[in-house]
């Protein structure tokens, strides 16, 4: 195979497997999923049916155990909320720390698994969705550019040269990945981003309020269902 999606399910991760099966074709796309022990595990759910629509190969992989002591509120047995409110409240509230949806260290552990999973694949690139604003103000440090940086150098050279990072999205907004989902004709319908295990997408947690208002941006409604109207 030719790439190795990280792929959640999420908005930003399906525009990345369209882009990657646009590039190389369904055969060579393999998409990887992970379980973390979130509470929305919905996602689970609709990367297999968004890795249906595009008929490509999908994986999963079980990281629970990693993150079972973390007090993250997106993750099963937290105590805390999950926040509804949008990301610069909250980091009114933490000083510029991390948000309290921040699972500690996700995308270096993720992308270190799938460097090892794209290789014995034969896979080139790696491809993952972090996009500009969730590094924004550091609510979400693992999605910067210094850190894509820093873990693409790292697999290039632990890898022999063989394997790299692609993140087409790191120096772009969400309304920008939404606007190139809607050219490479993504099903957004299926995807699945709210931080609640809920039936319907909650509208109001900080990942609900960034998608709704990245669909604003580009005159568009979000096809999903949500519990609330209004973020």
């Amino acid at each position: 195979m030719k790439a190795l999606v990280c792929f959640s399910g999420g908005l930003d991760s399906s525009v990345c497997l369209a882009m990657a099966v646009q590039k190389y074709g369904r055969d060579e796309v393999l998409a990887l999923s992970i379980y973390y022990g979130q509470k929305h595990k919905k996602e689970m759910e609709a990367s297999e049916r968004i890795a249906q629509h595009y008929g490509v190969k999908r994986i999963t992989l079980d990281l629970g155990e990693i993150f079972r002591d973390s007090d993250c509120t997106l993750l099963e047995g937290a105590e805390g909320e999950v926040p509804h409110e949008e990301y610069a409240e909250q980091l009114q509230k933490t000083h510029g720390k991390p948000v309290n949806t921040y699972v500690p260290f996700r995308n270096g552990l993720f992308l270190s698994s799938a460097a090892s999973i794209a290789l014995s694949h034969g896979c080139a690139e790696i491809y993952y969705g972090a996009h500009a604003d969730d590094a924004a103000g550091n609510a979400y440090p693992d999605t910067s550019a210094a850190f894509n940086t820093a873990i693409s150098d790292a697999i290039y050279i632990g890898s022999g040269n063989e394997l790299r990072v692609v993140a087409p999205f790191i120096d772009k907004t969400k309304a920008q990945v939404v606007a190139l989902g809607t050219e490479l004709g993504v099903p957004f319908e299926l995807t699945w981003s709210c931080y609640e295990g809920h039936d319907k997408a909650c509208g109001v947690c900080g990942t609900c309020r960034d998608r709704i208002a990245a669909f604003r941006l580009n005159g568009m409604e979000d096809p999903i269902a949500y519990e609330k109207g209004e973020a």
